[in-house]
């Protein structure tokens, strides 16, 4: 799978997700002090706004099933290639949460 899919950090979230409310936040000003006479510009500004935030947001969450689809194949692909390392992995981590549970169970 060669998808070409932009990167998505969590820094990008948060920045866009900023930008989606101090947008908001401008144009519920300019609601609250346009006229009468501005209230139809203003309405189109918000309107276009919103749908450009949720096009933004549409594509984030795109670009985030897809790097979780991508994460699970490669999982999935090693787990076919690495059975045994796979099953180690697994009861080794199976153990140590065994370990901690029973260590904090004997602490009370």
């Amino acid at each position: 799978m060669s998808q070409t899919r932009p990167e998505v950090t969590k820094e990008k979230l948060f920045e866009d997700f900023q930008s989606v409310v101090a947008e908001t936040g401008q144009l519920l000003n300019s609601l609250a002090d346009a006229g009468a006479d501005k209230a139809g510009t203003v309405r189109a500004s918000v309107e276009q706004r919103l749908a450009a935030a949720g096009d933004r947001l549409a594509q984030i969450r795109a670009a985030s099933i897809a790097q979780a689809r991508a994460s699970a194949d490669a999982a999935d692909q090693f787990v076919h290639a690495h059975p045994w390392q796979s099953i180690g992995v697994t009861a080794a981590v199976a153990a140590l949460a065994g370990l901690a549970a029973g260590l904090m169970i004997a602490r009370r």
